[in-house]
């Protein structure tokens, strides 16, 4: 009989978990003099790959956006979940680097940098010869560049070919490899070796990757060499992270970037998904595990849930021509300010449905990420002559809104609660006096007392709110058809604003969200 390999048992990191909440999936990370930046994966959204900053590694403040601007990304007919995929972020000789490959798009494997990690940063240049993703970048003594990639290679949307972990040395300024990709390691034989990134550690090159796909066999393993061309050999006890076959609150653990913690320990920053029942109502979120080391090798601790205590509100008023500035808002392949429209009523946002409501390939919709299981979003909307309301997106395919437009009768507003997935939508309807009424969409986890493997997301709720403050519901309904399993999504919940029809007024937005349970 093998014998099986010896695993330290690693203390809990005593962080919050999920450490970044919500869409904020495949984190990397890095310190630099005393700071912290964390950079995750946006797809199809814009602005893309959101900058994260901390001093104590618990709390993050979101500071700007890597692409700002359509332009950088090239998103502007790029399908939903492709598009700006797993980033890494590093530093070297003063200059702050962001590499990262965006599928079905011109812009391929595509080269950021900047002195001050908030921004602006460069236009970026495109890397030829990276026909892969998950790029990672990383300079050898002699300060040779190389990226070391997943060799996954997509054509629009279409799997062309998937050679595994590859790397090649590569001209930065001119943008192209300098070499035919080699094959370095590959895993321990588990499906989609990516998330390649590479450490120089005690003279020995550590390449450690994401394997197991990107769902509940998700792992992280590790592998080390003399070289950073290898050979690379594997981990004794790899895979070093996995919640795979466990009843873990926190699943599909995987996609990891090490870094060194606030107490001098180093640290896994990785995505995971938050379970509620048999499903993950936020979709891929990033959290962080302990690491120790023993005989050379890392050990980690698995993933804890540790969700926050104190409640998040968010207020804009739209009467303050800043209330977009916030670097959260997000909309479809174009930014949220070209979705609003000019010369509308003052003191309002306007929407104009140019493409069409949230159900469509470019929504006019703006948004921002849902954080929390259980949480309040409203906005008081004046339909005037449109129609259009507040909504929850995973893709084109998988909404969740209630929107106003006049009533037939003329004489106040008809409210409309929608569910949608494909092939499948469901309404319900009711009216109140005015011009003006608060729509509302609430969720909230499962009754307590619930079996924790039972078969039921979180709760979702429409509402509408009249102009004596009286609310009535149109739906509650259970929202794990909208998860991480079902809408088979990389992002995750966004929800905002949107036009379907017309020209809609929007004077306000609130999120609230309660202790991440």
């Amino acid at each position: 009989m093998t014998p099986q390999p010896t695993r330290m048992q690693v203390e809990p990191v005593d962080l919050p978990n999920p450490l970044i909440p919500g869409f904020n999936p495949d984190p990397t990370c890095i310190l630099v003099d005393g700071t912290y930046y964390t950079v995750t994966s946006s797809f199809e959204y814009l602005p893309a790959l959101p900058v994260y900053r901390s001093t104590d590694f618990a709390h993050w403040e979101h500071i700007g956006n890597v692409a700002p601007r359509e332009e950088q990304v090239g998103l502007a007919r790029t399908a939903s979940t492709a598009g700006v995929f797993a980033p890494t972020l590093r530093y070297h000789e003063g200059l702050y680097h962001l590499i990262v490959t965006v599928t079905d798009s011109p812009r391929g494997c595509v080269l950021f940098t900047a002195s001050d990690p908030a921004g602006p940063w460069s236009d970026g240049v495109t890397i030829e010869g990276i026909n892969g993703i998950d790029p990672d970048l990383a300079w050898d003594e002699h300060g040779t560049a190389y990226v070391t990639f997943s060799g996954l290679h997509l054509v629009g949307t279409q799997v062309v070919a998937n050679r595994g972990i590859l790397q090649a040395r590569v001209d930065l300024v001119a943008g192209k490899i300098l070499e035919e990709p080699r094959e370095l390691w590959s895993g321990t034989g588990l499906v989609s070796p990516e998330a390649p990134h590479l450490y120089h550690r005690d003279g020995q090159w550590y390449l450690m990757i994401a394997e197991g796909g990107t769902g509940y066999g998700h792992s992280v393993s590790i592998a080390r060499g003399p070289s950073i061309e290898g050979p690379f050999e594997g981990a004794p006890h790899n895979p070093v992270l996995s919640a795979s076959g466990t009843d873990r609150r926190v699943q599909c653990t995987g996609h990891a970037d090490l870094v060194r913690g606030p107490h001098g320990k180093d640290l896994l920053i990785l995505l995971g998904t938050r379970m509620v029942g048999r499903t993950a109502a936020l979709c891929r979120e990033t959290y962080v595990t302990a690491v120790e080391w023993a005989d050379g090798w890392p050990h980690a601790a698995p993933v804890p849930y540790s969700p926050r205590s104190e409640p998040v509100d968010e207020y804009f008023e739209f009467t303050d021509p800043a209330a977009l500035a916030d670097p959260g808002w997000l909309a479809v392949g174009r930014t949220p300010q070209t979705v609003v429209s000019a010369g509308g009523r003052p003191g309002y946002l306007t929407l104009r449905a140019d493409s069409g409501g949230i159900d469509t390939f470019r929504p006019d919709f703006v948004g921002r990420r849902q954080r929390h299981l259980t949480s309040v979003v409203e906005t008081r909307v004046a339909p005037a002559d449109g129609r259009g309301g507040l909504g929850i997106r995973l893709d084109e395919d998988f909404t969740i809104s209630v929107l106003a437009e006049r009533a037939p009768s003329g004489s106040g507003i008809r409210v409309t609660g929608r569910a949608s997935m494909p092939t499948l939508s469901h309404s319900w309807s009711a009216e109140a006096a005015g011009d003006e009424v608060v729509l509302r969409i609430a969720t909230h986890a499962p009754t307590a007392g619930r079996l924790p493997w039972a078969p039921t997301g979180d709760l979702v709720r429409l509402s509408l709110v009249d102009g004596d403050g009286v609310e009535t519901q149109l739906a509650e309904f259970d929202g794990r058809v909208w998860s991480f399993e079902t809408a088979a999504s990389f992002t995750g919940r966004v929800t905002g604003m949107f036009a379907e029809e017309g020209t809609v007024h929007f004077a306000d937005f609130r999120y609230h969200g309660e202790a991440l349970t």
